[in-house]
């Protein structure tokens, strides 16, 4: 992608167009693929595009406008530095593990330039249903996927072991009703990925 400034984010009260109709948007969509993580390299997204990726992400359907998520963004020696805690709590969990393997788990985050991990926040006891407000989480992933791709990067969308650990968890500071809805690898490809068989979708009409 050009370094052409990205146009401003609409404003509170704006009147927006009510549809895009976008040709390039509907290849994109149909030939959407995600890269994986250990086809990733440098250069990864620069900090406008970073934080432009970020603001589309938030521009999903979210009933009661709760914002039932957030954010933590790993770049630079901040890939490592949580790597550390990776590879100590899996040598803890894993007594046999041999000293590849926890290096190998040490290294996760440093597969991509980017890592964004989609915090599911829950308002909890609220009208809106906390299966609404997960849904929405959902959504701000896959936002990001297809907005990494449309600056020219790719992306992938992981859990692994390490979303759902406790101790690495805590790591992350989250809070009571928060889980990790993903860690979203977003880099420069070293080889394209190639389409993998998919079930037709299923349909009724009623």
């Amino acid at each position: 992608m050009n370094d052409t400034p990205f146009p401003p984010f609409p404003t509170p009260g704006e009147r927006l167009a009510p549809s895009h109709a976008s040709a390039d948007t509907i290849v994109l969509l149909s030939r959407r693929r995600s890269a994986t993580a250990i086809t990733m390299a440098e250069p990864g997204p620069t900090p406008a595009q970073r934080d432009r990726l970020l603001g589309i992400a938030a521009r999903v359907p979210d009933h009661g406008k709760l914002a039932p998520w957030r954010f933590i963004v790993f770049e630079g020696e901040a890939r490592a530095r949580f790597g550390k805690t990776l590879g100590e709590v899996y040598a803890d969990t894993h007594p046999d593990a041999t000293d590849a393997q926890i290096r190998f788990e040490s290294e996760r985050l440093t597969r991509a330039p980017l890592v964004v991990a989609v915090i599911s926040n829950v308002v909890e006891k609220h009208k809106v249903p906390e299966w609404e407000q997960i849904l929405s989480s959902g959504a701000v992933c896959q936002n990001l996927l297809i907005a990494a791709s449309a600056m020219g990067f790719g992306a992938q969308w992981l859990t692994e072991w390490y979303a759902f650990d406790p101790r690495v968890k805590d790591s992350l500071n989250l809070r009571s009703g928060e889980r990790v809805a993903g860690f979203i690898y977003i880099g420069s490809v070293t080889d394209e990925p190639v389409e993998r068989a998919r079930p037709p979708a299923r349909v009724e009409f009623w």
